[in-house]
């Protein structure tokens, strides 16, 4: 069963941003994610919701997702954005 992981970045510093996005590309590749949405434009078609920067990677089980969520990689990248975006993450299970 596919998994992805969904994320709404709101970057509040861009130029320091250029490090996590380096450190989780990194991360993605280790980890086998597909990188479905990277930042994208997004156009509202109902609600109240206002994305700001939406990402959307592709893996073949829950488990790669979260994998690759837990892994050292990715911590290092979670570190490099603390106090320079607000993310929200979820994993969904597909079919």
């Amino acid at each position: 069963m596919a998994a992805y992981i969904l994320a709404n970045v709101k970057v509040t510093n861009p130029t320091q941003y250029e490090d996590y996005r380096r450190l989780s590309t990194l991360a993605m590749k280790e980890h086998g994610a597909e990188v479905l949405v990277r930042g994208g434009k997004t156009t509202v078609l109902e609600g109240d919701w206002a994305p700001e920067r939406v990402v959307l990677l592709k893996f073949p089980t829950p488990q790669a997702a979260q994998a690759f969520y837990d892994s050292p990689e990715y911590g290092a990248a979670r570190q490099a954005r603390e106090g320079i975006a607000v993310m929200r993450m979820v994993l969904i299970e597909g079919v």
